[in-house]
């Protein structure tokens, strides 16, 4: 039998350190609810699962938040399968809206996805959220439920792109259910536990900005105080609050996108609604890591015009947050005047961005400093992946063995050489970079070492993680938990674990992953 739901809370077993759980959102809803007469979200219990059971856990995660070793007793897994709370949670679905694929989609929200608070750790507050656990206001028509396929993707990579040094919402665990649950076919249910210090995005802001309600002006500027208190403090003195959070924010979103690109990371969904104001990665769908390089690779089957490609995610970048500063300049009383300083702030993106993932690319090349024609050699490497549609993070893995010895020796150089058909035009492109080494005194030892901690050997490819569900489905998470403690380290080479870091079999290019789950 489930456990009650949160009118019956959960006690008598382990609970998170004391103060127990917090909701400062929650809060703020109350408040905003009670003077302004305008919710930030609705509070509601999950929808109760039977016969859950774990299926992974990141017990390094909740070391972090500092909870203890056996923290996953019985009556966490009813918690976190959104059966039960414990004393002090307050459940809370919110609401936002934004653009979906370049259009006003108006009213969104939390569909499946259930904030049950906010705890006190060693990192600072960090919200804790259920998705999956059940019908909300905000499901559209949608039955609120996960399923264990899209449930195990996001675990890993959510878990795989902190290992990489990315920004991003973090996974606690996935527990799952033998309920059914209909997509393209009946799949089951589960439940991610996700955290971060916030899951506000840029939608809800567009929310209160684009209403038209007379008190939604009065929610904005409550929404805004709220966050610049609790995540952005070093803002608050500023004569003009929101231009100053519209900067942060593109700063940080400036540098997320270099981050993706740099290791071939595509998202699939970058709607407004998917864009967190802490520039975190956030809502993992229709993700995937690039194989064979190709710029304008789609990784989402719903994006039939290519919206979200690799090559378009930096711009969709900047497209996102015009519409976050769209509906920023209500507080921005200025602007109306003068918008000139929003588009400074807007504009400081381009070069934010150009700076980010030069930067990026040079680290991954093993190039020490700066010097005037490196831009040129990172992108013609790229166009030497491009057209020869080669595995990108092998690429970049492989070229850390360069022996500046022997530049278009076929033999020494033939790991990174021969993954080529053009072998001429990577012998022209490497007698550049053996120029440009040796121009500041590079050592092959050193440079190897330093592109070895920058250039992943593991990444969550599409069919490790398709390999890993099939077993799931079976009833056997071995292969998830297997993963899940390989990609915790990936620049580290582990044992047994070759097939992992090689090119993916044939049958990979047949996996289709969409906005379904």
């Amino acid at each position: 039998m489930p456990f009650p739901v949160s009118d019956a809370p959960l006690d008598g077993g382990w609970h998170p350190p004391a103060p127990n759980w917090l909701n400062r959102y929650a809060a703020s809803s109350l408040r905003a609810e009670a003077e302004l007469g305008v919710p930030l979200g609705t509070f509601l219990p999950g929808e109760p699962l039977a016969a859950l059971q774990w299926v992974a856990r990141s017990d390094d995660l909740a070391a972090e938040l500092g909870w203890p070793a056996d923290w996953a007793d019985d009556q966490a897994l009813q918690v976190f399968g959104g059966n039960g709370t414990w004393p002090g949670m307050a459940p809370m679905a919110t609401v936002y809206s934004g653009h979906q694929f370049g259009a006003w989609a108006g009213q969104l929200g939390d569909g499946r996805a259930l904030l049950l608070g906010e705890v006190d750790t060693p990192l600072g507050p960090r919200e804790i959220q259920l998705k999956g656990a059940g019908q909300t206001p905000y499901s559209r028509r949608g039955d609120g439920r996960a399923v264990l396929r899209s449930s195990i993707r996001e675990f890993l990579c959510s878990e795989a792109m902190h290992g990489l040094g990315i920004p991003t919402t973090r996974a606690l665990a996935v527990v799952a259910s033998p309920q059914p649950v209909r997509r393209e076919t009946i799949e089951t249910a589960a439940v991610v536990t996700r955290v971060a210090p916030s899951f506000i995005r840029f939608g809800h802001f567009e929310h209160f900005a684009h209403s038209g309600r007379p008190r939604h002006h009065e929610a904005l500027q409550a929404l805004l105080d709220f966050v610049i208190t609790h995540h952005f403090p070093h803002l608050a003195e500023q004569p003009q609050p929101a231009l100053a959070l519209l900067d942060e924010v593109v700063r940080r979103t400036a540098n997320l996108m270099a981050d993706w690109q740099a290791v071939g990371f595509c998202h699939g969904v970058m709607n407004t609604d998917n864009m967190s104001i802490l520039g975190l990665t956030i809502d993992y769908g229709p993700f995937g890591f690039l194989d064979a390089f190709d710029p304008d690779h789609i990784c989402n089957h719903s994006d039939t015009q290519g919206r979200y490609s690799w090559n378009n995610q930096p711009q969709i970048g900047h497209w996102n947050l015009r519409a976050l500063a769209q509906a920023l300049l209500p507080l921005i009383p200025e602007a109306e005047a003068d918008p000139r300083a929003v588009i400074e702030v807007l504009e400081r993106y381009e070069q934010v961005f150009i700076e980010a993932m030069n930067k990026r690319w040079r680290t991954k090349l093993g190039l020490l400093s700066e010097q005037p024609g490196d831009n040129a050699l990172c992108i013609d490497f790229l166009r030497l992946l491009a057209a020869g549609k080669v595995d990108f993070t092998i690429a970049f893995r492989r070229l850390a063995g360069f022996d500046t010895s022997a530049a278009v020796d076929a033999a020494r150089n033939a790991p990174v050489r021969d993954l080529f058909l053009d072998r001429k035009a990577f012998d022209a492109w490497a007698v550049r970079y053996l120029e440009r080494l040796r121009a500041e005194s590079s050592v092959d030892t050193e440079r190897a070492d330093r592109m070895n901690r920058s250039n992943p050997l593991y990444v969550l490819r599409n069919h490790l993680a398709e390999t890993a569900i099939r077993q799931a489905q079976r009833g056997d998470f071995s292969e998830v938990q297997r993963l899940h403690r390989l990609l915790r380290q990936p620049f580290t080479e582990q044992a047994g674990c070759d097939a992992d870091a090689g090119f993916p079999p044939e049958w990979a290019q047949s996996i289709e992953v969409s906005c379904s789950s």
